[in-house]
């Protein structure tokens, strides 16, 4: 048995030298060239080979180069206010959030609450909620996020007007601006939120471990 064993793992190694002993430009499954940019620029016409993908034109790639970063960049015209977000939320957001932001766990988490106001013992205390209120860093973040990828079933439906007005209500639900409030791209980028000095800036060079 042990023979046989040996014997078998022998012609194994042999099959799987034979199969992989070709070089790249002989098989077809490996690129040519390990030059990321021209392994990229080869891609529209492996998808043509296949039959997947289409052309991507300029007003579709626009639509959907909305992201914005945490000094503002990319916010776009428009205003919201309070009252506005709260109608807003309570018709798309609700549903899963609660109706005062108190999240349904598992699946939907927590947004509205302050505690701790004092410390930042999340490492230390796993229970602890994270909150737009008491974790989220960036108020532009919080808007790039609700644009993107909310309400849940149809991200992307919010306008930039609806978007700032469901901002502002989560802020104003959080005690980070007042109950009257409204919100622009120039009134956004200045709310500090109250954990933002508790994240540091990552220095490492892209690719860094």
């Amino acid at each position: 048995m042990r023979r046989a064993g040996r014997g078998i793992c022998v012609a194994t190694l042999m099959l799987v030298a034979g199969c992989t002993s070709r070089s790249p430009a002989e098989r077809s499954d490996v690129p040519a060239s390990r030059d990321p940019a021209a392994a990229t620029a080869a891609l529209p016409a492996t998808w043509a080979r296949l039959g997947v993908g289409r052309p991507v034109d300029a007003a579709r790639l626009a639509a959907w180069d909305v992201d914005v970063d945490t000094l503002g960049a990319g916010l776009p015209r428009g205003r919201g206010t309070v009252v506005e977000g709260a109608r807003l939320y309570a018709a798309k957001c609700a549903a899963c959030h609660g109706s005062t932001g108190e999240g349904l766990p598992p699946v939907y988490p927590r947004l509205v609450g302050r505690v701790p106001r004092d410390g930042f013992g999340f490492a230390a205390d796993p229970s602890l909620e994270r909150t737009i209120g008491n974790y989220w860093p960036y108020a532009t973040t919080l808007y790039d996020y609700i644009r993107r990828a909310m309400p849940y079933g149809a991200p992307g439906t919010l306008s930039a007007d609806e978007t700032y007005a469901v901002t502002a209500h989560l802020l104003a639900a959080n005690g980070i601006i007042a109950a009257d409030a409204s919100l622009d791209s120039a009134s956004l980028v200045a709310v500090r939120m109250p954990a933002h000095g508790r994240f540091v800036a990552d220095a490492r060079a892209p690719g860094q471990p």
